[in-house]
């Protein structure tokens, strides 16, 4: 396996950046990113969800945008293609009325796998800040792939928007070791500061495989779906129906032959918060932190916003960690 090389160090890039240092409150935290001078929010917002609601829905999803803003979440995740655009704009329209512009929020944004000439990935990025209301980003992922693209045409160009100061770090999403490797020949001053991959205590396969090499090469690992489309935080445990919705976009948590003995892990590791007297979720978002990685969680209502943040809060011993991780598995018979 070829190993990769970043020069970070003698980076004739100026140091300079748009924005100031994150506030991102005092129980969220911030983990270091290579290749930034900006810390990274330890917790963040998923706006996934806002591209999937009907146009009233908005008032709602713009409180809850708020809501996080007022209570320290400065990580904000979005993407051209949720909601075609929709979500960008009204995480900017947000952040716009916020106090001094929302100038020290975290702003990720993610350029579509349909996009990866480097042509396209220029206008996907110029449209991203024309809808978020913004100079720059802190963080640019490529959302996934594509096989029929070069990653050498894509990460080049991605490189020239970092050297433009249009994007303060450069990422991934969805990316196997192989793939972020072949990215990373591609980039001759700038680095790979984070791949974005499905992780939770039932979809582990594929964070575990890169932990380590993330680690290694100082890529921080991005958590989507950390509590497992709510099933971590008691969804579904008490014969509530999963809608098709959930089933088509989880289904491999879903799956008819699966979903029982998941929801039976899931009745024992509700227990054992209980037990220990924390959410449920906290089990799932501190499992996720311990092994080096960094939750991003959709919420469409305020209230899921002070919830998350009281599990956050709330971290359960190493131990309880421990025997969630036994729990999940199924080994703890």
């Amino acid at each position: 396996m070829t190993r990769v090389s970043h020069r970070t160090s003698t980076s004739r890039r100026p140091t300079k950046r748009p924005h100031p240092p994150p506030s991102p409150g005092p129980t969220i935290g911030t983990i270091p990113l290579a290749g930034s001078n900006r810390p990274h929010p330890a917790f963040g917002l998923g706006l996934w969800g806002l591209g999937r609601w009907r146009p009233d829905d908005e008032a709602r999803t713009k409180a809850t945008i708020a809501r996080a803003w007022e209570r320290g979440v400065r990580w904000f995740d979005t993407a051209e293609v949720y909601g075609n655009g929709r979500s960008e704009r009204l995480l900017g329209e947000v952040l716009l009325r916020s106090a001094g512009g929302a100038g020290d929020a975290f702003v990720v944004t993610k350029v579509s796998w349909e996009h990866l000439r480097p042509s396209q990935v220029r206008a996907a990025l110029i449209g991203s800040l024309e809808r978020l209301a913004r100079p720059s980003v802190d963080l640019y992922l490529v959302h996934a792939p594509d096989p029929h693209v070069p990653l050498s045409e894509t990460m080049g160009a991605l490189e020239e928007l970092w050297r433009a100061h249009k994007v303060g770090a450069i990422g991934v999403s969805n990316f196997s070791v192989e793939e972020l490797e072949e990215a990373a020949r591609h980039l001759a001053e700038a680095r790979i500061a984070v791949n974005q991959v499905e992780y939770n205590l039932f979809n582990r396969t594929e964070g575990d495989a890169l932990r380590e090499y993330c680690a290694r090469h100082q890529i921080l690992l991005e958590a989507y779906t950390p509590l497992a489309r709510g099933l971590l935080w008691g969804r579904y445990l008490d014969g509530q129906r999963v809608p098709p919705e959930v089933r088509r976009f989880a289904h491999r948590l879903f799956e008819e032959n699966r979903l029982p003995e998941i929801l039976a892990r899931t009745r024992r590791l509700r227990d054992l918060a209980s037990e220990a007297g924390v959410p449920l979720a906290a089990i799932g978002l501190h499992w996720l932190a311990k092994r080096g990685a960094a939750p991003v969680v959709g919420m469409s209502r305020p209230e899921q916003v002070d919830a998350n943040l009281a599990a956050w809060a709330a971290r359960p011993s190493d131990d309880v960690l421990e025997r969630a991780d036994a729990i999940a598995r199924g080994d703890d018979a």
